[in-house]
């Protein structure tokens, strides 16, 4: 159970790139850094308006000398302290995320950094040999898989609950933009921008979340070829697609789809993954976060509660209250900042982090790959594409 002791000697002087006043991400990043004293804000280059950056940074209590105009200049200056940032939060549109990771690993810093990592599986390779040859962390924003359920899944697929795997559906289908929204909405416009976002909407911007999913309940689950289409409902947003259904293949004979979608008109979130065995199957629905569903054939279903002695310690360790009451994001996030602290501190030590998992360097790359793969199968005719 996380009560608030510290799980690391020393708090990580810690600075964000984005992030700032408007930012959808920023916030939660912040919260979640800070919750359980693993990091310590000292610095940012939090806004493109230099101005505008120093201002919200004094306003977070950020000393006005090291609210930077820029990245740039805000890793050349911190590295002349003693006192320097020790790691770096990117919290800016996508298109940026390639250049700033690479420029904060040179800078010998540790990264977390919103997905996707970059556009092509190259620059992802690319970024992952730097990451290993400078032994600093990346971590990637998954912020879902935070949550007390997913360790319960995946603890329950390992233990053979379910039985051999077979099935895994997937989907990430909210309503918000089943209209032009991005027409009046600054924020949400250059989500729709290809020079911004890269090669996909919502295969990158929402089936990853649970794909990654997906990857932490079954981890050795290997994709062999899939099949995507995708469509521009909203046809302003062509090329880029607003609803997208991908069909996969694994290597044990199982089979998985993800149905990413922007125009699910009526639903909040929909967000769901579902995991099907020889003997049962599991379910997690995004908008009902403590609880995870389970149904053993032939027996009435179980809704297994976040929080309770029946679930594995593994899903316990995350706990922050008792069960019956609700934890959230929020919650879900400073469970990875901890676990991202943690893999920090034992690169600095030269240890290797036991028995825990994050989403890191790993994660960023199968993300970038699943989409460049998507985007292969759906532009050539959604034509089945060996996974490359």
């Amino acid at each position: 159970m996380i009560n608030g002791e510290k799980k690391i000697e020393n708090p990580i002087r810690w600075a964000m790139v984005g992030g700032g006043r408007g930012s959808q991400i920023g916030y939660i990043h912040r919260s979640a850094a800070l919750r359980d004293h693993n990091f310590q804000l000292v610095a940012g280059a939090f806004d493109i308006n230099a101005e505008r950056g120093l201002d919200f940074g004094v306003n977070l209590h950020v000393e006005p000398e090291r609210c930077y105009p820029d990245y740039k200049k805000m890793f050349e200056e911190e590295a002349k302290r003693e006192d320097g940032i020790q790691a770096v939060s990117i919290a800016t549109p996508n298109g940026t995320h390639y250049e700033i990771c690479k420029a904060a690993l040179e800078a010998n810093l540790h990264v977390v950094c919103e997905k996707p990592l970059c556009f092509t599986t190259e620059e992802a390779k690319e970024l992952e040999a730097l990451a290993k040859e400078k032994n600093r962390v990346v971590g990637i924003t998954y912020g879902y898989s935070g949550h007390q359920a997913i360790e319960q899944g995946r603890q329950m697929i390992a233990n053979g609950d379910l039985g051999e795997i077979r099935i895994i559906n997937m989907q990430f289908a909210h309503g918000f933009h089943s209209e032009a929204v991005e027409l009046d909405n600054p924020s949400t416009k250059w989500r729709v921008d290809p020079k911004f976002v890269g090669p996909s909407y919502v295969l990158g911007d929402l089936g990853t979340h649970p794909l990654y999913l997906s990857e932490v309940m079954l981890p050795n689950l290997k994709i062999k070829k899939l099949m995507c289409t995708r469509q521009s409902f909203v046809k302003t947003r062509a090329p880029l697609e607003d609803n997208a259904y991908t069909i996969m293949e694994y290597d044990n004979g199982a089979v998985g789809t993800v149905w990413s979608c922007a125009v699910n008109a009526g639903s909040m979130h929909s967000q769901k993954i579902r995991v099907i065995g020889s003997k049962a199957s599991i379910e997690w629905w995004d908008e009902q976060p403590n609880q995870l569903r389970y149904e053993v054939q032939g027996k009435p279903v179980q809704i297994l509660e976040r929080g309770m002695n029946y679930l594995y310690s593994e899903a316990l360790a995350d706990d922050r209250i008792g069960g019956g009451h609700p934890e959230g994001l929020f919650e879900a996030w400073s469970n990875l900042y901890t676990r991202f602290a943690l893999a920090m501190e034992a690169a600095d030590q030269g240890r290797q982090l036991e028995d825990i998992w994050y989403p890191g360097i790993e994660a960023g790359v199968e993300g970038v790959r699943w989409v460049e793969n998507c985007v292969r199968s759906a532009d050539n005719g959604a034509v089945w594409v060996e996974y490359q």
